[in-house]
């Protein structure tokens, strides 16, 4: 059995409409109009022990009603949702014991309290032993180095800073899933790097599953090894982005600069080859874009190197933004 299991989930709000001006104001209050709107529509995916998902799409997509769903926030409409084999609206405190939440805009430490405060209570609702607590902290200052921050009230740390707390909050109990909602947002990229590697490290030593969605596909390419991709309620994507940028996002560029003055007439005879595209930037340099299905990039570097005198040659690979919009495109 999946460590989450999502079965045709579907949540639907019902939301009143309001109607502009005086005059409707008086109307909503003598008779309301009300709209259904659909924000998850009958997805299914499994997620096993130690694995590290990825879980993206744009704004109003539904991952954050999926999230509040698997965390227990909210009650499905239908389907049937089990996280490390319980269900989490109907057993809300057992489960909060076994999960970690972060969410990269709000925190879940008390505001007016030092840190080391806001943590001993989370030790004592999390029933973690005192030996355990001080196992943990060592750990976190290690790599998150919060240790200066202890004694800090939650509201004079800068965004970084209780960002590092809050994932630490998170972790103080050793949960078997963690759900990061935008963890890195806002954050320079020394915080980020650094935050990136202790997600990674404990879903290597400790084996801890997480889910992440963010807008940041570069915390997705280095973190996820599955990515679902959700869009107007519908799951429209689940696999590999590394795969799919092989399979989806075939074009190539490699960029070109010469010693002597580029004749794309002549550079177009040498290679030869119907496919190629050629952009002129200046005298001097080029972009040859190709199908890395249909040539090699060798092929081409091989026959540059042959009859022309390169002063330096890069390949452009596609971005992750370019593989997500590639996916998106294919389904709609």
């Amino acid at each position: 059995m999946a460590l989450i299991e999502v079965e045709t989930l579907t949540k639907t709000f019902k939301i009143s409409k309001r109607r502009e001006g005086l005059s409707g104001a008086l109307m909503n209050l003598v008779k309301r109009e009300y709209q259904f709107v659909q924000a998850v529509d009958n997805i299914s995916f499994h997620v096993e022990q130690g694995e590290t998902l990825g879980y993206i799409g744009p704004n109003g997509a539904g991952k954050s009603t999926t999230i509040k769903i698997l965390t227990g926030i909210l009650t499905p409409t239908e389907g049937r949702v089990e996280v490390n084999g319980l269900v989490p609206h109907k057993q809300r405190r057992q489960h909060v014991k076994n999960i970690g939440v972060v969410f990269g805009q709000r925190s879940q430490l008390w505001w007016d309290i030092a840190v080391i405060e806001a943590f001993t209570l989370l030790r004592d609702i999390y029933e973690v032993s005192k030996n355990d607590f001080q196992k943990q902290l060592k750990k976190f200052d290690e790599v998150l180095e919060i240790g200066p921050l202890l004694h800090i009230p939650v509201r004079k740390l800068s965004l970084g800073q209780r960002v590092r707390c809050d994932i630490a909050a998170s972790l103080l109990h050793n949960p078997p899933v963690v759900f990061l909602d935008e963890p890195t947002i806002g954050l320079d990229v020394a915080v980020k790097s650094n935050i990136r590697e202790f997600i990674k490290e404990m879903n290597a030593s400790l084996g801890t599953t997480i889910i992440l969605t963010t807008h940041d596909l570069s915390d997705i390419e280095y973190l996820c090894q599955r990515t679902l991709i959700i869009d107007q309620g519908k799951i429209i994507f689940d696999g590999d982005l590394e795969k799919a940028k092989n399979e989806l996002a075939r074009k190539r560029k490699i960029q070109i600069d010469l010693y002597e003055h580029i004749d794309i007439d002549v550079i177009r005879e040498k290679l030869n080859i119907a496919q190629l595209e050629f952009t002129k930037r200046n005298d001097y340099s080029l972009t040859i874009s190709f199908d890395k299905n249909e040539i090699s990039a060798i092929n081409i570097i091989q026959t540059i190197l042959d009859h022309f005198h390169p002063r330096d040659m890069k390949i452009e690979e596609p971005t992750i933004e370019a593989v997500v919009k590639e996916i998106y495109s294919e389904d709609i």
